[in-house]
């Protein structure tokens, strides 16, 4: 595939597995899913789910930002939980981040994440 691009990022934490931080096909941008870790030092953030998700949605912002656009761009969200409950504190951190209109979501508990995590967001942007 000639017109695919692997985007990555020192912004954003080190992949911790065989994944690319973003792959870019065209004017698509599949964003691998990002856990609260911190770039440069990949400590976890751990507690507080509202600081959790506040460092995911930075992650996914550096990489959106190294593809070429934003979180603006999302047109898709996949959130992943273990802990439904969770659910309004990660729509309101959400809200701090992207702008109407708002991308299609999808909001899921699981039972487990890496690393045990509480949360891993993935998005797909059109830049």
């Amino acid at each position: 595939m000639t017109n695919r691009a692997v985007i990555s990022t020192p912004n954003a934490p080190e992949a911790i597995g065989p994944y690319s931080q973003a792959v870019k096909v065209g004017s698509t941008v599949w964003l691998s899913g990002q856990i609260p870790l911190v770039p440069g030092t990949m400590e976890l953030i751990t507690g507080d789910i509202q600081a959790q998700a506040r460092q995911v949605f930075r992650n996914l912002a550096a990489v959106a930002e190294a593809a070429g656009g934003g979180l603006d761009n999302a047109v898709k969200i996949n959130i992943s939980l273990t802990d439904m409950g969770d659910f309004a504190d990660v729509n309101e951190v959400m809200a701090e981040f992207l702008c109407a209109p708002y991308p299609a979501r999808a909001c899921v508990q699981v039972a487990a994440l890496p690393k045990g995590v509480a949360i891993e967001v993935e998005a797909i942007l059109a830049v």
